[in-house]
């Protein structure tokens, strides 16, 4: 694998090694990709002239992006909240963490890509931070009902398509699995088909959805299918996924800017503010 002027592809991490990293950097490099690091000394400069793809943290890649003109694909902070609720199993809202500190009821609270707080379930609004990097009063915020996750899924999705999936929890406890053979496999396919149907405009072409059945107590424990959320392929654990379609993802999600389709545009991650 190599470009046009016969240099190789760069795949680039953050260092820090995750399992999903090594897994990976290994399957990068056996597609004859350069293996670097940030913690490489020299990693950028001697990276400026190849096709650079990332995988690591946003505040990383976006200190790194403009340099080295990395096109980081990622679903909009609305895309979750535009969805009906029969997508969703319950009420999400998308405000600012200005609005979220008025709330006076138990809400579940995440922000909708990066990790500037704790995803979880707050007793109101008065628990949520503060203060911490970025954390300020027009933070973007998602708001849900709470609701009981069964068994949760990840999808990494490809041209509107499910390339690869890993089950990634049960009743909130990390419990990874391949998605090919679940007992669930079918419902989950044509959920997520019907859903990457509907949604195919609203997504990036490389992106992971998160998927879950939710358990209604109220209702005589019914069941159903929901999205948990979507997020950028080039921050996602892949769990039990096949690393092989994974990488096809990853790489299309966070690859030269210069490649991003004009469909893609629209998803292109924006370049962070610089305070004066």
């Amino acid at each position: 694998m190599s470009g046009s002027d016969g240099r190789r592809p760069v795949f680039l991490t953050s260092g820090q090694r995750t399992s999903t990293t090594v897994l990976l950097a290994e399957a990068a490099a056996g597609r004859g990709m350069e293996v670097r690091s940030l913690a490489d000394a020299g990693a950028l400069t001697a990276s400026a002239e190849a096709a650079v793809h990332w995988y690591g943290g946003p505040l990383a890649a976006d200190r790194i992006s403009d340099t080295l003109a990395l096109g980081l694909l990622e679903p909009s902070d609305g895309w979750l909240a535009g969805l009906p609720e029969e997508s969703t199993g319950r009420r999400v809202k998308l405000t600012t963490l200005a609005e979220a500190w008025q709330a006076r009821r138990p809400v579940f609270a995440k922000p909708p890509s990066d990790k500037s707080f704790p995803a979880a379930v707050y007793a109101d609004g008065s628990r949520l931070p503060r203060t911490g990097e970025g954390v300020a009063p027009d933070t973007a915020v998602l708001l849900s009902d709470i609701v009981t996750f069964a068994v949760e899924y990840r999808l990494f999705v490809l041209d509107g398509r499910v390339a690869a999936g890993s089950r990634y929890a049960v009743y909130g406890r990390l419990d990874p699995a391949p998605l090919d053979g679940d007992v669930h496999e079918p419902e989950i396919r044509r959920f997520a088909n019907h859903l990457l149907t509907e949604e195919r405009h609203s997504l990036p072409s490389a992106v992971t959805v998160d998927v879950g059945l939710v358990r209604d107590p109220d209702r005589g424990g019914r069941e159903r299918w929901a999205v948990v959320e979507a997020n950028m392929p080039w921050f996602a654990h892949s769990y039990a996924a096949r690393v092989e379609d994974v990488l096809d993802v990853v790489l299309r999600a966070a690859g030269p800017r210069e490649r991003v389709t004009p469909e893609d545009e629209g998803f292109l991650r924006a370049a962070p503010r610089v305070s004066r």
